[in-house]
Order: C-alpha cells, then structure tokens, then sequence
C-alpha cells in the first residue's frame, strides 16, 4: 500500500521496515493502552480508539495525496498500537461487563469474531481496491474510499460502544451456582 500511494517514492525494503514498525507499535499498543485503561477505564479507553480512528482513517487520503511519508507512517504507527491496545484490553473490558466467571468463554466467541474478520477484512480491502482500480481510479488513490469505509464503521461501533451497559450483578452467578 505504502508504495503505491508514494509512487515509488518508497523502495521495497522501506515498506518491509515499515510493516515490521507497524508490528514493533502493535506490541507497544499492547502494553501501553492496557495500561492507560486501568485509568482511563475500559470503555473510555475503546472510546478513544474509535474516535481517535475515526479521525485517523479519514486523514489517510489527505496524508497520502499531500506526499507526507512520515505523517502517513506515523498514524498508521498509532492505528496498530490502537489495534494490540484493543487485543490486549478486551478481555478486562468483558470482565467489566459480564463478571469475571464466564469471561474466557466470551472471550473465546469474541476471537473467533476478531479471526473471522481478520480474515473477511482483507479480502474486502483487495476487493474495493480492484473495484476502484477497475473504475479506473488512480493506483495511488485506490485506499481512498477503504480508509473512508474504515473510518464509517469506527462511527457505528462508537455508537454500539456507547449502548453497551455492564449486565446487572444480580444476573452473576456465584461459586456455589
């Protein structure tokens, strides 16, 4: 992707040091944005990705078609590090609402979901860039509208974030249940 937004600006060997970044931010993520939600909270903390994303994804294209390398590496740099902050936080944010006794259980359903789409997600992504390509959009502009697609859904899960309500302690079940 790198490469064809920045018409060969970019050599093979910088976007393979750029996708090992992009992997160094996931692990940093990971431990950074764990870390914040024992302050901020967990659905504050998820508030903030889906805000924050939103913003990020849409300003992708602008990045791209303005010819800022570094700008484009660095939110892509905080995207991942939102992505292991997301990994690494779910399962306290699913203890938060559910209680902590059946919480690897949800959180098994929830990896499924997440694999599934880390799947299905690329091969949307390979779609809609062909499907431009197609229209004749121009190789480099060819993310456009996957960013812009990206940054819509982060709006309908901050709204879905912002309906989710822990489940009444009532419901919890005890160690003698």
């Amino acid at each position: 992707m790198i490469q064809e937004v920045f018409r060969g600006r970019v050599t093979p060997s910088a976007a393979a040091g750029f996708a090992g970044l992009l992997s160094l931010f996931n692990i940093g993520g990971g431990i950074c944005w764990a870390s914040l939600s024992d302050y901020l909270g967990r659905k504050p903390t998820y508030f903030v990705f889906f805000a924050l994303g939103f913003v990020l994804y849409a300003a992708v294209p602008a990045l791209g078609h303005a010819g800022s390398v570094g700008l484009f590496v660095a939110v892509f740099c905080v995207i991942l590090t939102m992505y292991g902050g997301g990994f690494a936080t779910i399962p306290a944010y699913l203890s938060d609402l559910f209680g902590t006794r059946f919480v690897s259980a949800i959180h098994g359903r929830l990896l499924t979901a997440w694999s599934t789409a880390g799947v299905l997600g690329p091969v949307l992504v390979n779609y809609v860039r062909e499907y431009q390509l197609a229209r004749g959009v121009a190789s480099a502009e060819a993310y456009n509208f996957t960013m812009y697609i990206l940054a819509a859904l982060l709006l309908v899960v901050f709204a879905c974030n912002l309906a989710v309500r822990p489940v009444a302690e009532k419901y919890f079940t005890t160690g003698a249940a």
